[in-house]
């Protein structure tokens, strides 16, 4: 039985949630998502919160009740008050810059790497190092944080790269130096 799933969803003032064809429709002050559920699970709204249950007791439908749970309550968390993704820019002449709706990083390649933001994130780059990224959907922003950290993953040597902000890198030794 999944415990997640059991939970409700508080609805807060100012957030509308509505269920149509299958389709979850959430609006609040910062924005409106939508998301497709699966079939294996019901929606009851009222009372100002949503509840979920289960048609049947397979185990996709189990596992997919706490994850149905997990995302609407992302949902009216972001349309309230919008998740966030903070990147870190580490290296000698690593920096990067926001012009318009695409992100400029120079990360030691021979050229700076434009990035286009997709509709729906707002960036704000702080002293040319610090990345904070800001959307509704919690999916989206993670994504966009996950591409930008691929143009250049934190080598293990120096550190040099693009982290997350609370990632801690496992640092590794060099060479010792003595040979025979």
């Amino acid at each position: 039985m999944s415990r997640v799933g059991l939970k409700g969803i508080a609805v807060p003032s100012g957030v509308s949630v509505s269920f149509k064809e299958s389709i979850l429709y959430v609006k609040g002050p910062k924005g409106e998502i939508h998301r497709a559920l699966p079939a294996q699970i019901s929606v009851n709204i009222g009372g100002g919160e949503v509840t979920l249950s289960r048609v049947d007791d397979t185990p996709m439908s189990k596992s997919l009740h706490g994850l149905t749970r997990s995302e609407i309550y992302n949902m009216v968390v972001g349309v309230t008050q919008k998740h966030e993704k903070v990147l870190e820019v580490t290296g000698v002449g690593y920096r990067a810059a926001l012009q318009g709706r695409a992100l400029s990083l120079s990360l030691g390649y021979s050229h700076p790497i434009q990035y286009s933001l997709p509709d729906g994130i707002e960036a704000t780059v702080d002293k040319q190092v610090a990345i904070t990224l800001k959307g509704v959907d919690k999916r989206q922003v993670g994504q966009v944080a996950a591409d930008i950290r691929a143009f250049r993953v934190p080598e293990p040597y120096k550190g040099k790269g693009v982290k997350y902000q609370n990632e801690q890198i496992v640092r590794k030794e060099g060479k010792s130096g003595k040979q025979k």
